[in-house]
């Protein structure tokens, strides 16, 4: 794996999910390749399903959640349907509340990244709006 365009060499990180997800029809805009906009809800879903992995909640009725508080993506090479794309997702390392994470995105059969991303994760407590510590669960999973 090649670190992510958005992350700093010195930054540690670990490799924690890769996803393949099929590019659909309705992925693509005007210019026949992906919308931008996708390659956030590619992101996403691989935030969601290591979420999930590592016993986080993600959903509503929940004491903690992890939130974006930022996130942003550079579109290296265009996406075209069809296709399925393969997201690589990274992690850092954990503060008391926060996570960094960033992505990978290429082609299945390419090796080429065709996209990469980050996004800053905060836990809150959904009642209060305040940040929370990052659950247990999640943190054992974490070097």
């Amino acid at each position: 794996m090649s670190i992510p365009q958005d992350t700093p060499a010195e930054i540690p990180r670990q490799h924690v999910l890769r996803s393949p997800m099929p590019v659909r029809w309705g992925d693509m805009d005007y210019y026949g390749h992906v919308n931008n906009t996708v390659y956030f809800r590619y992101c996403e879903q691989a935030r969601c399903e290591w979420l999930e992995a590592v016993g986080c909640q993600v959903g509503p009725g929940t004491e903690v959640a992890p939130v974006i508080i930022n996130a942003s993506c550079t579109f290296l090479i265009p996406i075209n349907y069809p296709a399925t794309v393969v997201v690589d997702m990274f992690v850092g390392r954990p503060g008391r509340s926060s996570l960094e994470s960033w992505y990978e995105l290429r082609v299945e059969g390419d090796e080429r990244v065709y996209a990469t991303g980050a996004a800053k994760l905060v836990w809150m407590n959904p009642q209060t709006g305040s940040s929370a510590p990052i659950p247990e669960t999640v943190r054992a999973c974490l070097v």
